[in-house]
């Protein structure tokens, strides 16, 4: 079951990775919108205004349709094969479920206590999705369908039928008991949605009115929950739901930049719910103490290769806001100091937060200065210096706590252990030297997976593969016949998670382009025993 909820949580990364460059689009269009920051040039009407309002309809692109991406990027991270007929079943679905529900609100609206004629938007709990005015489900009731779709094409796409029936094999037989299961999830849904959005509407102001300690838990669970593969479950009600605020927290700092921008008052006072949108800092701040404490504690000889190792992961930390690389380094040589990290990074938050400091600092350094700094910084500079000055002092708490552990329990970090091995970069000429596996052809993330695949067992012992950020995570069918940590190391792997059956691979940011070469190869490999067999 763990396995199952950490490949679901590994698949919700595909449609969240769009975000990024649309919430920098959109914040940069406000900045260069507002007279008040670039002068006279913005005013409405100009030839520059109009250029940068159509640059921002482009940005809000993604946003107007997280939906729409979640129940196609879905399918494409879980279905077991066929994955882009799948992702065209769940978008099927899902539309012919807004369309049952549009129908039945139409119709029964007032016995739902829903006004259908009310204007999609606002307390209306009503939504366009792709030309639909459906309920606003919001992005669970698109992960909820694409989930549904998911089952469906896994259970039924490869049924084979009468061949007088063979018109409606595959996606057309998924999207036909797609429709009459639709068609009964609408009517439920279009009962008991409504009743949930009102408790959601009082759940936003519980969670706004906790404060500090809401802050606190919301930082510390997003954390800790990393190794699991289960903080994608902490954070999305926050950052693209509305357990907080309408739309989330990135969709609403987008929505009131402009606004928030013009205001001299408090950015606490005019944006309360920030405080569950600065999961962001610890990868500014905290990383770069953890990695200097490393530094240090390291034997003088090993230094050299432990900066090698460590500084690619702090800049991809503070720079991207990508920390797993980092965190894997340590996590599974002293968990403890893990811990230590989620509830350091919790009490610098929260002690921001009481200080003032709000925005949408989710992600790495570029966000923060293209959807914050730049469009904030001439009312609220107080904020960002605060920040800076707040983020450098726990740097330093960081440093001081982590290298008094890791001195106090000899924890062996990289660069402390009796072997040079775990912080020798590995070079493709060092494995394939050590390792007889499949030719790659040159190709260096083909390299990479031959040797994960080896160190899995082979094909015959893969059962199911996906990804996050930057982990593999591969489901076997026999885990003692998985290797030692050591074979993924020759692979250049970060580190390796072990939950029985389930394996995630810590590879780093290229890790769609490995898993796409893993899953060609285990597909050549299983053909090739195939045909062997019927010869």
């Amino acid at each position: 079951m763990m396995a199952k909820i950490q490949r679901f949580g590994g698949a919700m990364f595909g449609p969240v990775i769009f975000f990024i460059f649309s919430g920098i689009v959109v914040a940069l269009a406000s900045v260069f919108t507002n007279p008040a920051i670039v002068g006279s040039i913005a005013s409405e009407g100009t030839l520059w205004s109009n250029l940068w309002n159509v640059i921002e309809a482009g940005g809000w692109t993604v946003f107007n349709n997280m939906e729409v991406l979640f129940v196609i990027g879905l399918p494409i991270g879980l279905a077991k094969n066929a994955h882009a007929r799948a992702a065209m079943e769940s978008f099927v679905l899902y539309m012919t479920f807004n369309s049952f529900v549009a129908a039945i609100l139409e119709t029964f609206g007032g016995t739902f206590g829903i006004d259908y004629s009310a204007e999609a938007g606002g307390q209306s709990g009503l939504k366009m999705i792709a030309g639909v005015k459906t309920l606003d489900t919001g992005v669970l009731g698109a992960i909820v369908i694409a989930s549904i779709a998911i089952y469906l094409h896994n259970r039924f796409f490869d049924k084979k039928l009468p061949d007088f029936l063979g018109i409606f094999q595959g996606s057309a037989f998924v999207g036909v008991i797609g429709f009459f299961v639709m068609f009964v999830i609408a009517f439920l849904t279009s009962w008991i949605w409504p009743i949930i959005q009102q408790g959601i509407l009082s759940l936003q102001s519980v969670m706004v009115n906790s404060g500090n300690v809401g802050v606190f838990l919301y930082i510390f669970l997003e954390k800790a929950l990393l190794p699991t593969g289960l903080h994608h479950f902490i954070y999305t009600p926050f950052q693209y739901g509305p357990a907080v605020v309408e739309g989330g927290t990135t969709l609403y700092w987008i929505d009131h930049l402009r606004e928030f921008a013009s205001s001299t008052a408090p950015l606490k006072q005019l944006f309360p719910e920030g405080g569950f949108a600065l999961q962001g800092i610890s990868n500014w701040f905290g990383i770069p103490g953890i990695a200097l404490a490393f530094y240090s504690t390291a034997k003088p000889e090993n230094r050299k290769k432990v900066l090698a190792l460590i500084i690619p992961g702090v800049l991809t930390s503070v720079f991207a806001g990508i920390t797993e690389p980092f965190d894997y380094t340590f996590l599974f040589i002293a968990p403890v100091l893990f811990l230590i990290h989620a509830l350091l990074a919790a009490t610098m938050a929260t002690t921001m937060y009481i200080f003032g400091v709000v925005g949408d600092m989710q992600g790495g350094l570029i966000e923060l200065i293209a959807k914050n700094v730049i469009p904030m910084g001439a009312n609220h500079w107080q904020t960002y210096t605060i920040l800076v000055i707040l983020g450098i002092a726990f740097s330093a708490i960081y440093f001081f706590v982590f290298r008094f552990l890791i001195l106090k329990f000899d924890f062996k970090t990289p660069g402390r252990g009796e072997s040079e091995e775990e912080v020798e970069l590995y070079t493709k000429k060092d494995y394939k030297d050590k390792k007889n596996k499949v030719s790659s052809g040159g190709n260096a993330y083909r390299d990479q997976a031959g040797v994960f695949l080896e160190a899995l067992g082979g094909s015959e012992n893969i059962v199911a593969v996906s990804n996050c950020a930057t982990r593999l995570r591969v489901t076997v069918a026999d885990e003692t016949k998985v290797k030692s940590d050591e074979a993924f190391l020759k692979g250049k792997a970060h580190g390796v998670v072990r939950k029985g059956k389930a394996f995630q691979v810590i590879v780093g940011l290229s890790v769609p382009q490995v898993r796409e070469e893993f899953e060609a190869l285990v597909n050549d490999e299983t053909k090739t025993i195939t045909n062997e067999q019927m010869v």
